[in-house]
């Protein structure tokens, strides 16, 4: 699973990076320790209704950075509690279940990371590590996202719409399986624009992509046990630490 994140890239570098149009919302301040219900940041697309006369086609799709919040409350919801056990959706069901099959279908996105956090069981306890991109590269985990109607609000309330996401996951292969069984379907380059174009309105059109897209390439060390408390956030989360020679695995 992915169940705490690295999200500290500037805005200035995801508008680039991602090719991003418009931002949308108060962006969160870096964290190097993200948690389920933290709000972070995701790159979709949308039509903005208001920008009507400002484009060519009242319909065109924008790239958007928003703002999410993690753990995902599916629209038929009856509350919000149930977002912070849905941060992620497996790969194997995702286009499937009825809690995921319908944004696989029109609400895609990615949610940029510099890498995650997975702890590996082991006699002694539990030892965190650090994965990340070998070269250095923002990861873009694969993501859905909802929007969810408070009933409590009214109409014209501007915070009546909860928007959450999840990440989806799936089996970890080689070195990842080591450390966890599963981790987060990382999106290429090559796969990012087909992934964000949900015009098909079909969860097929995801399956197809998530069957594309290769296993992930990371880089694991381990890092402090801190990162273990929410409360703890900075730089130095991601520091590597010594291990003992004998619980080291074979890289």
């Amino acid at each position: 699973m992915c169940g705490r994140y690295v999200s500290s890239a500037s805005t200035a570098d995801l508008l680039e990076e991602f090719d991003v149009e418009q931002v949308v919302g108060e962006q969160p301040a870096p964290s190097w320790n993200v948690a389920p219900t933290d709000l972070v940041r995701a790159v979709l697309q949308r039509p903005l209704k208001e920008q009507a006369e400002q484009v060519d086609e009242p319909d065109s799709p924008v790239r958007q950075l928003r703002t999410l919040r993690w753990g995902l409350v599916p629209s038929w919801s009856k509350d919000a509690k149930g977002g912070a056990r849905m941060i992620n959706a497996r790969i194997e069901t995702v286009t499937e279940k009825p809690a995921f099959r319908k944004a696989a279908a029109r609400r895609r996105c990615l949610l940029p990371a510099a890498g995650y956090y997975e702890w590996q069981k082991n006699e002694g306890g539990k030892v965190p590590y650090f994965l990340h991109d070998p070269d250095g590269r923002t990861l873009a985990m694969a993501g859905l996202y909802e929007l969810w109607r408070d009933p409590t609000m009214a109409e014209d309330d501007p915070h009546r719409w909860l928007w959450t996401c999840t990440v989806i996951t799936q089996q970890a292969t080689d070195l990842l399986g080591e450390i966890h069984d599963r981790n987060p379907v990382l999106v290429p380059p090559r796969l990012q624009a087909a992934w964000l174009d949900c015009s098909s309105d079909d969860p097929e059109t995801a399956r197809r992509i998530l069957e594309e897209i290769p296993p992930a390439r990371l880089e694991p060390y381990v890092v402090s046990p801190a990162v273990g408390n929410v409360r703890n956030d900075g730089p130095e989360l991601i520091e590597p630490v010594a291990l003992p020679e004998q619980e080291r695995l074979p890289l």
